[in-house]
C-alpha cells in the first residue's frame, strides 16, 4: 500500500522510509567510483511516483547520512534542495506514463545538476565580495563541471531507460 500524503507517519511508513534511505545510500556508494554516474536520481523519481511526497523525508534522511559520512560543505547544502526539486518536479508530472518522458526528465536533471549545485558558491561569493564575485564563483564552478554534467545526463538517461519499467512494475505490484 503506498504511503498516504498526510502529515501523520505510521509505523509502516517509517519502516518504508528507512528502506528508501538505505536504498539511496547503498546505491550511491555502489557507484561512487564512477564519475557522476549514479542512480539516486532514478530512485528519487521512482520513490516519488510510488510513495508520493513522503519521499522528501527519505531524501533528507539520505542527505543527513551523507553529511555524517562525508562532512558538511557546499555540495551538502546543495543536496538539501536539488533532490527535493527533483521530487517536486516528478510529483508535478506524476500522471505521465511515458518511459521516454522519465528518461528525458532524468537526463535534464543530470545536465543541470551542476548549475543547481553552483547556487551556494554564488551566494557565498556574493556575501564575501559582492555580486560580481558571486557570479564569478558560481559560474566558474558550474562551467568547470560541465563535462561531468554531460556524463551525469547520459548516465541518468540510460539508467532510467533500462531500469524504469521493470522496477516501476515491481513497485506497483508490491
Amino acid at each position: 500500500m503506498p504511503m498516504r500524503n498526510t502529515s501523520n507517519l505510521h509505523t509502516k511508513d517509517i519502516a518504508r522510509l528507512g528502506l528508501m534511505i538505505a536504498v539511496l545510500e547503498v546505491s550511491k556508494l555502489a557507484l561512487a567510483n564512477l564519475p557522476n554516474i549514479e542512480i539516486v536520481s532514478f530512485w528519487v523519481i521512482l520513490f516519488t511516483l510510488t510513495f508520493g511526497l513522503r519521499t522528501i523525508y527519505a531524501i533528507y534522511g539520505f542527505v543527513l547520512i551523507e553529511g555524517v559520512l562525508y562532512g558538511v560543505h557546499f555540495w551538502w547544502v546543495a543536496y538539501l534542495y536539488v533532490w527535493t526539486i527533483l521530487a517536486l518536479v516528478t510529483w508535478a508530472f506524476r500522471k505521465q506514463q511515458s518511459v521516454l518522458f522519465w528518461c528525458i526528465l532524468s537526463a535534464l536533471f543530470g545536465l543541470f545538476f551542476g548549475a543547481l549545485c553552483a547556487i551556494p558558491y554564488f551566494i557565498t561569493g556574493t556575501l564575501s565580495g559582492g555580486l560580481y564575485n558571486g557570479l564569478l564563483a558560481g559560474f566558474s564552478w558550474w562551467i568547470a563541471g560541465i563535462p561531468y554534467d554531460f556524463l551525469h545526463c547520459i548516465g541518468n538517461f540510460f539508467t532510467m531507460l533500462i531500469l524504469y519499467k521493470p522496477l516501476r512494475n515491481t513497485m506497483q505490484r508490491l
